[in-house]
């Protein structure tokens, strides 16, 4: 099956760190992604080791796309930054809003919304990038509702947006009913499912609650009941991964993203479980 993919790293923090995700890169470069993106630290705050594996990446042959936030930054700011990741030879972003600082709505800067910041990139470069940009198959946990979840990406995709990456998710019928709702808006943007291989289990449900995800309670109960089990967790999380990414295949998704938290076994397990390990 060839099918596209795509992964997701972190920058490190520690050179032993830098070194591990050389490796990991390398295992899952094998399967060919058709880009790697580098996540980027609230109000820019790990932009020189985001840009520094951008670079790496590149420089291994690696279609790499970084990571861009524009809460707290300015016009001039962003502009500069633009013009490195082109003198570097980027042309993917994934553009975002970026969490917002406790006690400073949009901590000063110049852009409110990340539609805000396509639009300028937009204006700015005009084609060279390729956008992405985030969605919620089970709503934003900051927006008012579901309906003004689906008008901000829908001012993300009238903006200039390409493609939509979601947020990890267990429940394939909420992606599928999310997809229903952003073609009924005439949106016919590609909405990417973004997946999140089970590695843990206290780890993933802290972060599920913190983003918004629902971890469906008989998986939440099964995770809980094997405890410490590491083994166990993690052939569990394989089993319930592929058949969510199977059923996700057999309905049309038209790529996966696959969150690896820097990690190459549990991605690669789940590719060649499904056969698209190219």
């Amino acid at each position: 099956m060839t099918l596209p993919i795509s992964f997701e790293f972190f920058p490190p923090k520690t050179p032993e760190g830098v070194s591990k995700l050389r490796g990991v890169r390398g295992q899952l470069a094998a399967l060919r992604p058709e880009f790697c993106s580098v996540t980027y630290g609230a109000g820019g705050s790990t932009q020189t080791g985001t840009f520094a594996v951008v670079r790496e990446m590149l420089a291994e042959g690696l279609e790499a796309a970084c990571h861009f936030s524009c809460i707290g930054a300015t016009r001039d700011g962003v502009r500069a930054q633009l013009a490195e990741l082109r003198a570097m030879g980027v042309t993917r972003l994934v553009a975002l809003r970026g969490d917002l600082p406790s006690g400073g709505y949009g901590a000063g800067g110049q852009f409110q919304y990340a539609s805000d910041l396509i639009e300028f990139i937009r204006a700015e470069t005009g084609a060279h990038f390729h956008i992405s940009v985030a969605c919620y198959p089970e709503m934003h946990p900051q927006a008012r509702s579901p309906q003004a979840d689906l008008q901000a990406l829908a001012a993300k995709v009238r903006a200039g947006a390409d493609v939509a990456i979601t947020q990890m998710f267990f429940n394939a019928d909420a992606y599928f009913h999310f997809v229903d709702e952003v073609r009924a808006l005439g949106l016919q943007v590609p909405v990417v499912p973004g997946i999140m291989p089970i590695t843990n289990s206290s780890g993933l449900l802290r972060f599920a609650d913190n983003c918004g995800a629902e971890v469906p309670r008989w998986i939440r109960l099964r995770l809980q009941s094997l405890g410490d089990d590491a083994a166990a967790i993690k052939s569990f999380g394989h089993e319930v991964m592929t058949r969510l990414c199977q059923r996700l295949i057999d309905g049309g998704a038209p790529a996966l993203h696959f969150y690896t938290l820097n990690q190459a076994t549990p991605t690669l397990g789940l590719c060649q479980s499904l056969g698209i390990a190219r």
